[in-house]
């Protein structure tokens, strides 16, 4: 089975489609303890989940974040989720195309994010330069679907 999953990794790469984001309080061990019955899905008032490969929950943060209300933590009858543990393991990072990075006046993500993760301190004599707290930021993904230049990516902490 691991190899499996290696080759299934693989071709998402290849196909483009990278690594597939699991909803909020998962681990590793999602896809064996998941039932794939949908009710995370359908108790998601974001609309941020979707039926993933294999019928597994992904997420998905092309329009919403999560909100981490936990209704999917509330429906879900399998041992899935641990809220002990932190909502993702990613949190946002600030790309080289950002256009407040160019000079452009745009606070779009910081206006997204309820986490005050991301701060536009002024800076005199020109636009302001988006300043990422990463200790603040839950990786909710709010600022992805907010940026009109696609500049913020999800990375994996280290640690």
């Amino acid at each position: 089975m691991t190899d499996n999953l290696s080759r299934r990794g693989f071709f998402r790469q290849a196909s483009g489609r990278g690594d597939v984001r699991r909803p909020p309080w998962t681990g590793d061990d999602f896809t064996d303890q998941c039932t794939r019955c949908n009710a995370c899905i359908d108790a998601c008032p974001e609309a941020i989940l979707i039926r993933g490969d294999g019928g597994f929950p992904e997420i998905r943060f092309d329009v919403n974040g999560c909100t981490l209300c936990g209704d999917c933590v509330a429906v879900c009858e399998e041992a899935v989720f641990d809220t002990a543990r932190p909502a993702f393991p990613w949190h946002a990072s600030i790309q080289s195309h950002c256009l407040a990075l160019a000079g452009i006046h745009c606070q779009s993500c910081q206006d997204a994010c309820d986490y005050n993760a991301i701060q536009f301190p002024p800076r005199l004599g020109s636009a302001p330069r988006p300043e990422l707290d990463t200790d603040a930021c839950v990786g909710c993904g709010a600022c992805l679907p907010a940026c009109p230049n696609n500049a913020i990516a999800l990375e994996v902490a280290n640690g």
